[in-house]
């Protein structure tokens, strides 16, 4: 299955959160409840992980039951964007703490 989702890379998102380049960044950000609300309707993916990147940005990941997956960093005002998106994640630890596993 192919997924056409906004992506971005690290470069861009880190940019966007040092308050520099916004304007090229922009379509790959959102409010993160929408991005979170859009995750889990269009790709039935739920959060699998998280880590800090510094006191402001948090890194989650999120996966679905049919591989993909979409990274995300999320600041402290609740903006997130998204760095990547992919297919095929396995991982036997998070697979077994999905829903429904």
């Amino acid at each position: 299955m192919t997924r056409f989702l906004m992506a971005t890379t690290f470069l861009a998102a880190a940019a966007v959160f040092g308050g520099a380049a916004q304007a090229n960044a922009a379509a790959q950000c959102a409010p993160r409840a929408d991005i979170i609300k859009a995750l889990g309707d269009r790709f039935h993916e739920s959060e699998a992980g998280r880590g800090l990147i510094n006191p402001n940005v948090v890194l989650e990941i999120f996966v679905s039951d049919r591989g993909s997956w979409t990274v995300l960093a999320s600041d402290t005002k609740g903006q997130s964007c998204i760095l990547s998106v992919g297919e095929g994640w396995d991982s036997p630890s998070i697979t077994a703490a999905m829903p429904g596993a």
